[in-house]
This record gives structure tokens, sequence and C-alpha cells, in this order.
């Protein structure tokens, strides 16, 4: 490579001189738009609006890919760059609305709260100037004293603890007092609640781990239990942390999340079982990988990087997850005919079946799926 002429020299360094400047300037409307933002954080707290606007989000982005696409630019990499500026803000504005409490007189107590969703549950009422009172398994001998004058109980413990814990909170509650679960499951909890306690009653199933800093965006599923009115102050705090609240029944939210959670983990502990079964050497698989053999076996990884006795819980939690998790096994074992065939035309005419059946969805996983292959090339 011959090296750089005086006269490159001389001309690169104007335009990097002059890059440097609209840098500047990008650094300078950057601070000037979150200077905006804190306005409007707190108009929000002032009047008690939500953080999450998705409709407004949707539009700002539909617009600017449209202003890109004239001013010659990539609409998807403008939707990128906005995208993270959005949710930097979101952020930003979720975690001053920590501070903002729809009833900050209100005291809480966390059954559970010790435990890692407990403590974050925990830490989000006290930034918002609630008193948070913690029970524990040691702590029965004071729960007289911890739960006098308390306007919302929460349990965050496992599930097959849950009814038992209801049993024992029940008679040191107020009738006044709200009282909320937070398992994945939630028809037995919530009837459960129902039959122990005369108060108002709610179930909420948070979809998110225990290592999330943020409710920017996550969902929460709130089944109703009795006297909404008396639980809608709590939906509109977890709304004002930025939580994205989804109405359901009891039975509806558990029959999906056999699904969604259930065969999901089953599904990758099983997929993870046969790696260990075959010896496979993950390392040497990951050499040879495409960037979405890399994103599923990162998710089967993930599960065995968790704990053991939550994932069992979620798994074996009912005899109905359970059915639904033999049907799969069975669906499997029905596929060895065509494999001990060599029947593809089989196997052509159940893929078309079953992608038919997909429909429109297919469009949208693919969509998103090489949207995350693209981050995880960019990444690795």
């Amino acid at each position: 490579m011959e090296e750089n002429t005086p006269a490159f020299n001389k001309e690169i360094i104007s335009l990097r001189t002059h890059i440097d400047h609209i840098d500047s300037q990008i650094l300078s409307l950057l601070a000037q738009r979150q200077a905006q933002v804190e306005k409007v954080v707190k108009l929000k707290k002032k009047h008690y609006i939500p953080v999450y606007h998705p409709a407004r989000e949707e539009d700002l982005i539909s617009k600017l890919r449209t202003q890109a696409e004239k001013a010659n630019l990539d609409p998807d990499f403008m939707e990128d760059l906005y995208r993270v500026i959005l949710r930097q803000s979101r952020i930003k504005q979720t975690d001053q609305m920590e501070h903002k409490g729809v009833r900050p007189n209100a005291k809480i107590l966390i059954i559970g709260g010790a435990g890692q969703m407990g403590r974050f549950f925990a830490s989000l009422f006290q930034k918002s100037g609630y008193e948070v009172r913690i029970l524990t398994k040691e702590g029965w001998n004071k729960a007289t004293e911890l739960c006098k004058n308390i306007d919302l109980c929460i349990l965050s413990v496992p599930i097959e603890k849950t009814e038992n814990i209801i049993e024992q909170i029940v008679p040191f509650l107020d009738p006044k007092t709200l009282l909320v679960d937070l398992t994945s499951v939630k028809s037995e909890p919530l009837k459960k609640m129902l039959e122990s306690h005369p108060g108002p009653v709610t179930g909420f199933h948070p979809l998110f781990g225990s290592t999330t800093t943020s409710l920017d965006k996550q969902i929460i599923v709130v089944t109703p239990g009795r006297h909404s009115d008396r639980c809608q102050w709590l939906v509109e705090q977890l709304t004002l942390w930025g939580a994205v609240i989804v109405q359901s029944s009891a039975e509806e939210h558990d029959e999906i999340m056999g699904f969604v959670q259930a065969l999901r983990h089953f599904a990758s502990f099983s997929f993870g079982q046969f790696l260990y079964e075959k010896h496979a050497r993950i390392e040497d698989t990951l050499e040879f990988s495409s960037p979405i053999y890399r994103l599923e076996l990162g998710m089967v990884g993930r599960l065995f990087a968790q704990d053991a006795s939550l994932y069992s819980e979620i798994i074996f939690a009912t005899k109905e997850r359970r059915r639904l998790l033999k049907d799969y096994i069975a669906s499997l074992s029905s596929h060895l005919e065509m494999l001990e065939t060599n029947d593809k035309q089989l196997f052509i005419e159940k893929f078309d079946r079953i992608a038919q059946w997909f429909g429109p969805f297919s469009e949208q996983a693919m969509r998103e799926s090489t949207f995350l292959i693209d981050k995880l090339i960019e990444r690795f």
C-alpha cells in the first residue's frame, strides 16, 4: 500500500475536522433532546401518565423511516438508531418514575421479600416512597407486627408453597388489605386467596427473570379476583414504572403458559439432555455454527445456567402441564416411522401443512429472528 500523500493528508484533515464538528452537533442535539425528555417526565409524573406510549413511538419510527428515505439514508439504520435512543429515554423516564408513588402513604408487606423477585419489587416500592416490610420464613413470630395497618400483601414465594403461605398469612390480614401473588400459575393460588381472604384479591405474573433491572416494557399478567376497583392503584403504579399490563383470566393464563413456559423450557431441557447423552462437543459445534444455531443453543445454555428447582416448579406445576408435555413426547415419537422409511415426501407434506397453519406469523418470525441474528453477528 502506498503511503498517504501530503495532498491526501491535507484534504482528509479538513474532512475529519468537519465530521468531528458534526458529531459534536449530534451530541449537543441529543443533550437538548434529553432536556426536553426531562420536562416530559415532570409532566407525566404530575398527571400519573405511563412512560411507555407504544402508538407515539411507532408513529415516530414510521415518520423517521420516511424522512430517512427522502434523505437517501438507510431506513433500517435510522430505525435501529432511534430504537436505542427511545429505549434509553424510556429507561431514564422509568428511573425517575420509580420515585413517584400512586399511593405513597401505603404500607407494603412482601412475603419472600428476601428472594430475588421479592427484592426487586421491594426496591421499586421503596424508591417510590412506600413503607416496605419483609416477612421471611424465619420471621413468622413477627407476623402480627408486620401485618399491622398494611395496605398491600404480596406473596413472592415458590409455587408449591403458595397455598400454604396464603393459609398462614390471612389470619393476620385486615379484611381491607389487598392480597396479591406473583406465581407463574394462577388458577389454584387465585382460588385459594378468594376462599381465604374476604378483601380485595388479584393475581400477578411478572413475565421476566430476576435479573431484570427495570420494568421498561416488561409484561405483567394481571388476573382479576375480587374488588378490582380497589386493586387499580397497584396496576397504575406498575404502569407508571413502565410495565405493560396484560389482563387475563386465571384459566386462560395457565393454558397459554403451558405452551409459553412449560413446553418451551421442557423442549430446551430435552435438547440439552440429548446433547449431553451424545457427548456433543459444544465448543466444536460453535466453530461450525450458523448464527441461528448459536442463538438456539444460547437459549438452551441459558436454561442450564439457572436454578433447576425454579424450572422444575414451572414445568411440573400442574397435571395439565404434565399432560401437555406427555402429548409433546408422543408427537415426537410419531415421527419415528417417517425416519425409519426415509419418507421425505411425508415430511414435506407435514411441513407445508404446518407452514400454512402458522400463516402470516412466519413472516413476522423471519423479520424478528433476522434482526436478532444481525445483532448476534455484530456482537460475535
